[in-house]
Order: C-alpha cells, then structure tokens, then sequence
C-alpha cells in the first residue's frame, strides 16, 4: 500500500483547476481522517495544488488564503464573495471525482 502521503498528493494532483475538495473527502478516498490530510498538506504539500484543497466551508488554509485567492482566480474557481472571507462555492466547484 501506497505510503498517505503519496496517497494524499495523488488525490490533490487529480482535482482539475477550477474545482476543489474538502479535506474529509481527501480522507475518505486514501482512508484517513481529515486532520491528517491536513497534516500531510502542511508538511509537504507545497509542489502540489494545495489551494485546490479547503474545508467543509469552502474556506483555504487560514494562513495561505491570499496566496489560494490568486490561484482561485487564475484557475477560475467559483467563488462567494463576503467582501473579506475567501471562499469557494462548493455548490459549483467541488469535484467528487477520486484518484
């Protein structure tokens, strides 16, 4: 079996640009929990579409939201606009495809 962390980048590299997942759905498909997705992510998760990554509420990883936020827009990623929040509408842009 494949090491999580590779499991994880795999899963991250297959979300097309424009759409996301959460990280529970990362978990579900590589069989983990959400937080060590996450784990994974911040570990390493660098030389991969990280941003493609959010959680439940369609929001990126607190500390690297306006970097995400660029990627959002180049990658046209459907997004709500609260005037300070970045978040992704997971009603358009979640990809429930697996790896």
């Amino acid at each position: 079996m494949k090491d999580l962390t590779v499991r994880v980048h795999d899963v991250v590299r297959s979300i097309p640009a424009g759409r996301v997942m959460t990280y529970g759905d990362v978990a579900i498909v590589v069989g983990t929990g959400a937080r060590a997705v996450g784990r994974v992510l911040h570990d390493g998760g660098h030389d991969i579409p990280w941003w493609r990554v959010v959680d439940a509420g369609g929001r990126p990883y607190q500390d690297a939201a306006g970097r995400a936020r660029v990627k959002f827009i180049e990658e046209s990623t459907a997004l709500l606009d609260d005037g300070s929040d970045v978040r992704v509408d997971l009603a358009r842009a979640l990809w429930t495809e697996t790896a």
